[in-house]
C-alpha cells in the first residue's frame, strides 16, 4: 500500500507539473500527435491493397515505404530535440526538488510518469488523428495520381502496432536520456543552470574559419558539378558541408561579426546600435544551435516542396522525353543494318496485327556522360530538341550507338502479340544488337505518375513535418527568450530608456535573429539550384524555368507562413516580458 501511495503521489505530481507548464508541454504533445499520425497514415497507405492497383502502384508503394522510414527517423530526432529543450528549461525545478529532499531515484519516478503521460497522449492521439485522416489522405493520393478511389474504409492493425512500437521506443530513449542527465548532475549545477548565459561569448575564430571554408566548399561543389551522375554522387557531400558550415557560422561566425561591429567605436556607441549589438551577442550565444536548425529545416522544406512540385507539374513533359511515341524500341549497340532491319520487322508485324501506325521515327544516337550530347541521325529524325534526351547512357566513341525506333498507333492500344512477334522475328533473323527493350507510352505514363505522384505526396507530408518542427523551435525560442529578457527589459527602463525604445530595440533583435535563418535558407537554395537541375535530368526533367517558378513560389509561401508563425509566437514573448 505504501508503494502504491508513492506511485500515486508521483503520478499526481507529474500530472500537475505538466498542467502547470502547459505553455511548454502543449506544443510538445501536439508535435508528438502530428508525427505519430503521419507515421500511421504512411504505414496505412503502404499496406493498403487498393494502392497497389492504382496508377503506378508499385512505384507508389516503394515511395510510401521509404517515406515511412524517413518520417520515423525525423520524428525521433524532433521529439528527442524537444525533450532535451524541456529538460534544459526544467533543470532549476528538478534541482530545487533535490535540495528539498527528493532523491534522484524519486525524481526518476517522477520523470517516468511524465514520459508515460506524454507517450499515452502522443501515441493514442496520433493514432486517433491518423485513423480519422487516413481515408482523406487516400483520396488525396488518388487525386494526385489521377486514379479512381478504392471503396471501403479499414483500420490498419499493422499500422497501429508499428506506430506504437516505434514511438514507445522513441519515448523510452528520451526517458533514458533524462535519467542519465539527472544521475550525472549535481543539485547546485541544476540550480545554477542558465547562469552562464549572462557571460559574454568567446570569439571562436577557428570555428568561424571552418564554417566559411566548409560552406564555400559545399557551394563550390553545387556550382561546379557538370553531369547528372556526378551530381547524384556529390549531392549528399555538398549537403553535409553546407550543414556543417551553417552550424559553425551561426555559432561562431555571427559572434565574430558582432564583435567586429562592437570594435568599430563610431558605429557601436550609438543608442540603437549599442543595445542591439550587445543584445545580439548574448542572443546568438543562446540561439546558435536552434537558429542553425531552423535554417536547415527551412532549406529542407524549400528543397522538398519545390522539387517534388516541379517533378509532378512536369510529368507530361518528362513523359514526352522518355517515351515520345505510343510505342518505342531501344536497341543497345546496334549497327545501321540492324536498325533498318528492325524497322522493317516492326512495320511488317504491325500490318499483320492490323495496327495503323504513324509518325514512325528511327534514330541512332550516342549520349556521353556529360551535358554535351552528340546524335548520329539516320532516316527520319524526331522533333528538334528531343534528340539526345531520350536515353541517358555512358560510353566512349568506339562503342556502337543505341538505336531508337518509335511510332504512334491509332487508338493507342497495342496487343501483346505484337511485341512477342517482333522479338520472335528478330531472334529468328539473328539481328545484330547487344540487348533491347520495348515500352508503351501508357505504361510509361503510369510509371511516371506513380513515381512523381508518390514523390509529391511524400513531399507534402515531409514539408508539413519540417514546417511543424520549424514552428515548434521558433515557439520555444520565443518563450525561453521571454523569460531570459524579462529582467533585462526592466533594467533598460530603469537606466532611462523609454518603453517604446526598449520595445523597438528588442523587436529589432528578434526580427534579425528569427528572420536570419530564412534569408540564409534562400541563399542555400540559390547555390543548390544548378545542382538540383542536373539531378532532374536523371528524371527526364529539363525545364529549368518550371523549377525556378516552383522554387520562387515555395519560397514566397514559406516566407508568408514563417512570418505568421513569428507574429503568433511574438505575442507569447511580449506577454512574458511585460509580466
Amino acid at each position: 500500500m505504501k508503494t502504491l501511495r508513492k506511485f500515486g503521489f508521483y503520478a499526481k505530481l507529474a500530472a500537475q507539473n505538466m498542467k502547470k507548464n502547459g505553455k511548454y508541454y502543449l506544443p510538445y504533445l501536439l508535435t508528438c500527435i502530428g508525427a505519430a499520425a503521419m507515421f500511421y497514415i504512411l504505414f496505412f497507405l503502404s499496406e493498403n491493397d487498393g494502392v497497389v492497383t492504382l496508377r503506378g502502384g508499385t512505384y507508389v508503394m516503394a515511395t510510401l515505404w521509404l517515406g515511412s522510414g524517413v518520417i520515423g527517423i525525423f520524428s525521433a530526432i524532433l521529439i528527442f530535440y524537444t525533450n532535451s529543450f524541456l529538460m534544459k528549461r526544467r533543470k532549476k525545478e528538478l534541482g530545487l526538488y533535490n535540495i528539498l529532499g527528493m532523491e534522484k531515484r524519486q525524481i526518476a519516478h517522477f520523470l517516468l510518469w511524465e514520459t508515460v503521460y506524454t507517450a499515452v497522449v502522443g501515441i493514442a492521439g496520433g493514432l486517433g488523428v491518423g485513423i480519422l485522416l487516413s481515408k482523406l489522405m487516400l483520396l488525396l493520393l488518388c487525386a494526385i495520381l489521377r486514379a479512381g478511389v478504392p471503396f471501403g474504409f479499414f483500420v490498419s492493425g499493422q499500422g497501429i502496432l508499428w506506430t506504437a512500437v516505434v514511438f514507445c521506443l522513441i519515448f523510452a530513449l528520451c526517458l533514458l536520456y533524462n535519467w542519465y542527465g539527472i544521475k550525472r548532475a549535481k543539485p547546485i549545477e541544476l540550480l545554477r543552470s542558465g547562469r552562464d548565459a549572462d557571460r559574454e561569448p568567446r570569439t571562436r575564430w577557428l570555428a568561424a574559419l571552418v564554417g566559411t571554408v566548409t560552406l564555400a566548399a559545399g557551394y563550390g561543389i553545387a556550382l561546379s558539378v557538370q553531369s547528372p551522375v556526378s551530381a547524384l554522387g556529390l549531392f549528399f557531400v555538398a549537403v553535409l558541408l553546407v550543414i556543417a558550415g551553417t552550424y559553425c557560422l551561426f555559432s561562431a561566425g555571427s559572434i565574430a561579426v558582432l564583435k567586429l561591429l562592437r570594435n568599430n567605436k563610431a558605429y557601436y556607441y550609438q543608442t540603437g546600435h549599442f543595445t542591439s549589438v550587445s543584445g545580439m551577442l548574448h542572443r546568438m550565444k543562446r540561439n546558435a544551435a536552434g537558429l542553425s536548425s531552423i535554417c536547415i529545416l527551412s532549406t529542407m522544406v524549400l528543397v522538398t516542396v519545390s522539387s517534388t512540385v516541379c517533378l509532378y507539374a512536369g510529368t507530361e513533359e518528362a513523359l514526352d522525353k522518355w517515351c515520345p511515341r505510343d510505342v518505342q524500341f531501344i536497341l543497345r549497340e546496334a549497327d545501321e543494318e540492324a536498325m533498318y532491319t528492325v524497322v522493317e520487322i516492326v512495320q511488317s508485324e504491325a500490318e499483320k496485327q492490323g495496327m495503323e501506325i504513324s509518325d514512325l521515327a528511327y534514330v541512332r544516337f550516342y549520349v556521353p556522360d556529360s551535358d554535351t550530347d552528340s546524335a548520329h541521325v539516320c532516316g527520319d529524325a524526331l522533333e528538334e530538341g528531343s534528340r539526345g534526351e531520350l536515353v541517358w547512357a555512358t560510353g566512349d566513341e568506339d562503342t556502337l550507338p543505341d538505336a531508337y525506333i518509335g511510332f504512334n498507333v491509332k487508338g493507342g492500344e497495342v496487343p501483346t502479340e505484337f511485341y512477342d512477334g517482333v522479338w520472335d522475328v528478330m531472334s529468328r533473323d539473328s539481328v545484330n544488337f547487344r540487348s533491347g527493350s520495348e515500352a508503351a507510352r501508357s505504361e510509361c505514363s503510369d510509371e511516371l505518375y506513380g513515381m512523381y505522384g508518390g514523390f509529391f505526396f511524400i513531399g507534402l507530408l515531409l514539408g508539413f513535418l519540417f514546417l511543424m518542427a520549424t514552428a515548434l523551435i521558433i515557439y520555444y525560442k520565443q518563450v525561453s527568450e521571454g523569460y531570459e529578457d524579462a529582467e533585462g527589459y526592466k533594467i533598460m527602463q530603469q537606466v532611462g530608456m523609454t518603453e517604446n525604445e526598449v520595445k523597438s530595440s528588442i523587436h529589432s533583435q528578434i526580427m534579425t535573429v528569427f528572420f536570419l535563418p530564412i534569408v540564409t535558407a534562400a541563399v542555400h537554395i540559390a547555390f543548390a539550384f544548378p545542382m538540383i537541375t542536373k539531378l532532374f535530368k536523371l528524371f527526364y526533367m529539363t525545364n529549368i524555368a518550371l523549377f525556378a517558378w516552383c522554387t520562387l513560389g515555395a519560397l514566397l509561401m514559406f516566407a508568408a507562413i514563417y512570418a505568421a508563425i513569428y507574429a503568433l509566437t511574438a505575442r507569447a514573448y511580449y506577454q512574458i516580458v511585460k509580466a
